[in-house]
């Protein structure tokens, strides 16, 4: 698959099929984890070096008091072949299962309407009928409303994602020009993009706002089925995935931080970690644009500076655990109220196995059931460093008028996660900023879902990058593809 670089490093002639061969991957999330077992896969010898004491990037776990707590919601979709890919790799699908068909609560409390529901899902119809009578019944748009969304669907649907013009767009002024009101943009557009994108319609790039809706609503009627962890996602990107490197034979160093990435007089790679110096026939850099930008040895990429003008969005999310069942859904979306999201996180947890104990029934002595809710809010660059007391006033009012259980309910724990740099800014000629796997230094790839892989910020876009970076390394060292690492491209 095309790693979008216009500088392709020229390949060395091919090595001996039985020369060993080395790769340093830097960094532990999903990128570098896929790069590193796509590498061994194909019998290299990989070190994957972790500054950090987990491996996951910004989609881990941490213990607070008996809870296990996910720094963040993370969900994806069927059509993210790649992450699907990269779960059955590490053993961890039936972990993280999909809906068997897309179905988004969605509940409007806006005033003076009051709390009403509706819900966005799909019936087994081709394309882009299964979503035909969901639109026509959604309750928070009007008549015309619904008919306009229908005409700028088939219009975003007819729009070519290969047109570079598209990047340097908003999402938010092609809607408005497409006929989309204000309150279609809330209650539609944005309700998908924001979780999606990390960012406002006005804010995003048309390319990649396209690319999110032609992909998961207007490609195949089951691409937008939600899928998302029902164990803590330490479970699955710390545990499982170091399982999986272990039984590839990946050395996975952690609390190990890169301070130098340079050639040797080989003609291969120096890698300097405090206390040692590895060597390697390449390396791959996957870690963060601006850490990524600090490794460089210079003439790497041709306008480095680029990767700092990558801006950053950041992600926060609201932590509510209650003496009892407040919701009786799995998630729901929100529209007249700051809470975007709302998922149960109470199994997930372990909230249920040995937390504490919520008041007795009267007169039973019973134990009540408590729920543990997480709120996760995209685009968050007005609340993002709100006090922990403020967030509590705003968002638990709002809860109350969102899910009527929590009025009587008693709020054991409240605490905040705070992504200030969860995802790269999808915004307007973003794209050409975003460089490919290769870089002009043979032997020096980059990974991260920031790199272009035509995906905004998702798990996908990283697992994507980190099969992007292996490939080009192994077509320089001339190693075949194994074969089921691109099983995910057939089944997009």
């Amino acid at each position: 698959m095309s790693d979008g670089s216009p500088h392709p490093a020229p390949a060395p002639a091919a090595p001996s099929p039985t020369a060993a061969r080395s790769a340093v991957v830097v960094g532990g999330g999903l990128a570098g984890i896929t790069a590193a077992l796509a590498l061994a896969d194909a019998g290299i010898r990989v070190t994957l070096l972790e500054g950090r004491p987990r491996l996951g990037g910004l989609a881990f776990s941490f213990q607070r008091g008996e809870l296990t707590v996910d720094n963040g919601q993370h969900v994806y979709l069927r059509c993210c072949t790649a992450y699907r890919w990269f779960l059955d790799r590490i053993q961890g699908a039936a972990l993280a299962p999909l809906q068997d068909r897309l179905d988004v609560p969605v509940v409007d409390v806006a005033k003076p309407v009051g709390r009403r529901l509706g819900r966005l899902r799909r019936d087994p119809l081709p394309v882009p009928l299964h979503l035909g009578r969901s639109l026509a019944a959604y309750p928070h748009l009007s008549l015309a409303e619904r008919a306009a969304v229908g005409r700028a669907a088939l219009a975003l649907k007819g729009l070519d994602l290969a047109d570079p013009t598209l990047d340097s767009q908003d999402f938010g002024s092609w809607l408005a020009a497409h006929g989309q009101s204000a309150r279609a943009i809330e209650a539609l557009w944005d309700l998908v993009g924001v979780a999606t994108l990390n960012a406002v319609a006005g804010d995003a790039s048309l390319g990649l706002a396209a690319m999110v809706f032609k992909t998961g609503l207007l490609s195949d009627p089951g691409a937008a089925d939600i899928g998302w962890a029902r164990v803590p996602l330490g479970e699955l990107h710390d545990r499982l995935a170091r399982k999986a490197l272990d039984s590839a034979g990946v050395r996975t160093e952690v609390r190990t931080r890169v301070t130098s990435v340079s050639t040797n007089d080989n003609g291969g790679w120096t890698v300097r970690v405090p206390g040692e110096t590895l060597s390697a026939d390449a390396v791959v850099l996957a870690v963060p644009q601006r850490e990524a930008h600090d490794l460089l040895p210079p003439g790497a990429l041709d306008a480095p500076e680029r990767l700092l003008e990558i801006g950053t969005a950041p992600i926060l999310n609201v932590h509510v655990v209650y003496d009892r069942k407040v919701l009786a859904r799995p998630f729901l979306a929100a529209l007249g109220t700051p809470v975007q999201w709302v998922f149960d996180r109470t199994d997930a947890s372990g909230l249920l196995k040995g937390g504490p104990e919520g008041p007795s029934d009267k007169g039973g002595g019973g134990r009540r059931a408590g729920q543990y809710l997480a709120l996760s809010q995209s685009a968050a660059q007005d609340e993002i460093d709100m006090p922990v007391a403020e967030l509590r006033e705003r968002y638990l009012p709002e809860l109350e008028r969102l899910i009527p259980g929590t009025r009587a309910a008693e709020v054991k724990d409240f605490f905040v996660t705070r992504e200030r740099t969860a995802t790269f800014a999808p915004a307007p000629g973003v794209g050409r900023l975003r460089p490919g796997a290769r870089t002009k230094a043979p032997g020096l790839y980059l990974a991260g879902a920031w790199t272009a892989t035509g995906w905004p910020a998702t798990m996908e876009s990283a697992v994507r990058s980190g099969v992007s970076a292996a490939d080009a390394v192994l077509g320089t060292l001339g190693r075949p593809r194994p074969r089921h690492l691109f099983e995910f491209e057939e089944a997009a």
